[in-house]
């Protein structure tokens, strides 16, 4: 039996870019490229576990979580749930790991690999070209 693994991610857009991070060499996808994030550990909900895991990523805080997607996805080797969350870094982030860091546009998204299991919420976020943030805006937020 596959084991079973739950994921958070954050999904974090600054002035029209996603901060995305390239998974490090002896990893699981190893070279792909995702947003930052990671398991979450026994007793954790999943806004401490993400808390937590951009801390150790990224050098950084975040704030203003808010869930925007989550789905399954079976690679041979595990299942992954992936529960996504939109947040705001409470400070520029440097990567704790050495992994490459890089703000990317809607359009950029489309020549970088990422995992498969991110695949529909790519397309969304292309799609979505900056709705959510336009009403923000005028909602005075």
């Amino acid at each position: 039996m596959r084991e079973r693994i739950v994921v958070v991610a954050a999904v974090v857009e600054r002035q029209g870019e996603f901060l995305v991070a390239r998974r490090l060499e002896g990893t699981h996808l190893a070279g792909y490229w995702e947003f930052p994030g990671g398991k979450v550990l026994p007793g954790e909900t999943h806004e401490q576990a993400l808390t937590r895991e951009i801390v150790e990523e990224l050098n950084t805080g975040i704030a203003a979580l808010q869930k925007i997607f989550s789905t399954s996805h079976a690679y041979p080797e595990r299942i992954v749930d992936l529960h996504f969350y939109r947040g705001e870094l409470t400070a520029a982030p440097h990567p704790a790991l050495g992994q490459e860091l890089r703000w990317i546009t809607r359009a950029e998204f489309a020549s970088l690999e990422f995992p498969q299991a991110d695949a529909e919420l790519i397309a969304r976020l292309v799609n979505d070209q900056g709705d959510q943030r336009d009403q923000r805006d005028q909602q005075g937020q």
